[in-house]
């Protein structure tokens, strides 16, 4: 079960769809919101410590506005956490980028869910890479949320990309709490022949979800590798799914993070919740 959710509320992007998201989950699982904001300190002020008194002053002082500017987007998380009554704990830090990646990732560690906003890349900011980064370093389940988002978080038709690997098995378990709720399952299939084992075919997988008392059916498609992630939202859309589960492929060269395509086109374009497992 999802008790102790993390949440990223960012600073520099509309955070409306966050909110409403994240605090409406909260409330029908009776969970607890760890907010944590953060007021992006410039890496040139950074280096600034460097120089002497005068120059460490003149980095404090950006400190504190970067904290002005985490604290000011909490007090709207605030004010819709108290009006629906949820158990919260609001985390402001004001740090460099890289610092900030790292404090996040390790709080996400600790938590049984991490929701972030979906990455807007029409918009230059590091609340970009934030989302990214926390799914690389959670070892846990992040929940996306679309930029376009409105209203209150349901999971009631539920969508499960299924490919057999490593990283699908995660998500999948990592979203017991989600499934075990849904009033719908389906088991979106895509070239299966071609990708997922015997052994853990979508067949298999039906099975082994009704031992746990779910019902599921399956949905079986084909697509070139550049139509995958469209082929999976027109389905979503098709099946008025609520919610898709789904592995969170990529890896780390030289400490740079890189999302592999379907991953990296879901989170372009999703027009549904999406949660994923690294």
């Amino acid at each position: 079960m999802y008790k102790d959710i993390l949440v990223h509320i960012p600073t520099e992007r509309p955070m409306r769809a966050l909110i409403d998201g994240s605090i409406s989950l909260a409330a029908k699982l009776n969970a607890h919101i760890d907010a944590v904001a953060v007021g992006y300190v410039a890496g040139t002020a950074a280096y600034a410590m460097e120089g002497g008194a005068a120059v460490a002053a003149v980095f404090e002082m950006e400190r504190e506005r970067a904290m002005e500017r985490a604290e000011a987007a909490l007090a709207v998380f605030k004010s819709g956490a108290a009006i629906a009554g949820i158990s919260y704990t609001c985390h402001p830090l004001g740090a460099i980028p890289v610092d900030a990646a790292a404090s996040l990732g390790e709080m996400a560690r600790l938590h049984d869910l991490s929701i972030v906003l979906q990455p807007d890349p029409a918009l230059a900011s590091f609340d970009n890479d934030v989302p990214g980064e926390i799914l690389f370093q959670a070892g846990g389940p992040v929940l996306f949320l679309p930029h376009t988002f409105r209203g209150t978080f349901r999971a009631k038709r539920v969508g499960i990309c299924w490919d057999g690997s490593r990283l699908a098995s995660r998500a999948m378990r990592d979203a017991a709490p989600l499934l075990a709720r849904a009033e719908e399952i389906v088991i979106i299939a895509i070239n299966e022949s071609d990708t997922a084992p015997e052994e853990a075919s979508a067949s298999n997988l039906a099975r082994h979800l009704g031992r746990r008392g779910l019902s599921t059916r399956t949905d079986s498609l084909s697509a070139t590798r550049a139509n995958i992630q469209p082929t999976i939202l027109s389905l979503a859309a098709d099946e008025s799914l609520d919610v898709l589960v789904m592995g969170g492929y990529g890896h780390s060269r030289l400490h740079e993070r890189f999302l592999g395509g379907v991953t990296r086109a879901m989170l372009e374009a999703m027009t549904v919740p999406t949660l994923m497992s690294h």
